[in-house]
């Protein structure tokens, strides 16, 4: 039976997922809540099957441990693994799609309805005993917005791309869709990115992170966003220049943002966009994915990860 090796299971567990079915694969799987970046020959060493989150398996580590045959991501990005180099030496690896459709996309629409209700804000001021002080039944500090009709651009149609629209549309949102930043024929049923940026109410991010859609949203396309527009992140951080968003928030450039993320994680050295004071921001600490329904969806795709590639017929394979 091959050994297995889970080298982060802090990170996607939490006492609340059923392993039956990866005990009964691999009876003799090893846990580590954790692991640094010294310590990942030492877990590693002898396994065949490793299963990983964030730990980041480069050449030398490939290396270091000639036993292995699989890497499995327990995500869908895998810019920690050092692909070429795992195909190089005949390892394979796979990762877990499709996971955190509906708990992303509730995330991403619940993002919205907060920046636009100024939900935050009303309870703040609720708890600081404003509400108390009113002379009315209620007090409208904050303007709100409503969702229906407003113009919705979804940059990445995916599945989770898809999954938003949906619920965009239920809500009664007009939703278009943007072709990549900088094709000027944009495919049937979508726009020009930089034409649905000066069109769109709300923006929504679900792209990957690439090297060419690293700070995509840049200052130069958040001058193009109409001032009262709200820009959403629930994909990764990076696909945002910061500093920029910062100054387009501090100045009105924009009217919101609601991100689930930054482009370092956690952010240990600080980041500008924590600073105190940017007027209708909010951020969730990367929890968009992390129902206990998706997560044990990971889990039991892990496991037909590993059986396949038992069998000799990996699936969900990253090419």
């Amino acid at each position: 039976m091959a050994r297995a090796v889970f080298l982060d299971r802090d990170t996607l567990e939490h006492g609340d997922l059923d392993f039956r079915a990866l005990d009964a694969l691999c009876p003799d799987w090893v846990s580590h809540g954790r692991t640094s970046p010294d310590q990942r020959v030492e877990h590693i060493d002898g396994a065949e099957i490793i299963i990983t989150n964030k730990v980041v398996i480069d050449a030398a580590t490939l290396d270091a441990c000639p036993s292995l045959g699989l890497i499995n991501v327990v995500a869908t990005g895998v810019d920690n693994i050092d692909v070429a180099a795992a195909r190089a030496r005949g390892i394979t690896v796979t990762h877990c799609r499709g996971y955190g459709t509906e708990a992303v996309s509730q995330h991403a629409i619940g993002l919205m309805l907060a920046l636009c209700t100024r939900l935050v804000d009303y309870v703040d001021a609720v708890g600081r005993g404003r509400w108390e002080q009113s002379p009315d039944f209620c007090f409208l500090d904050y303007p709100i917005r409503e969702l229906a009709g407003q113009t919705l651009l979804v940059v990445g149609y995916g599945t989770l791309g898809a999954a938003v629209a949906r619920k965009a549309e239920a809500l009664g949102m007009r939703v278009i869709i943007a072709e990549r930043p900088g094709v000027t024929t944009p495919r049937e049923g979508r726009v020009r990115f930089e034409d649905g940026i000066t069109e769109a109410d709300i923006v929504t991010l679900h792209c990957p992170l690439t090297e060419t859609t690293r700070e995509m949203i840049d200052a130069a396309v958040l001058r193009r966003m109409k001032s009262s527009a709200l820009l959403i992140n629930t994909a990764r951080g990076a696909l945002l220049d910061e500093k920029a968003l910062v100054e387009a928030l501090r100045t009105g450039e924009i009217a919101g943002a609601g991100l689930d993320g930054l482009s370092k994680e956690p952010p240990v050295a600080g980041n500008p966009l924590l600073a105190a004071g940017l007027p209708n921001f909010l951020i969730t600490p990367h929890s968009a994915w992390g129902s206990q329904r998706a997560r044990q969806r990971i889990v039991d795709q892990s496991v037909e990860n590993i059986r396949g590639w038992l069998d000799g017929e990996p699936v969900r394979r990253v090419d």
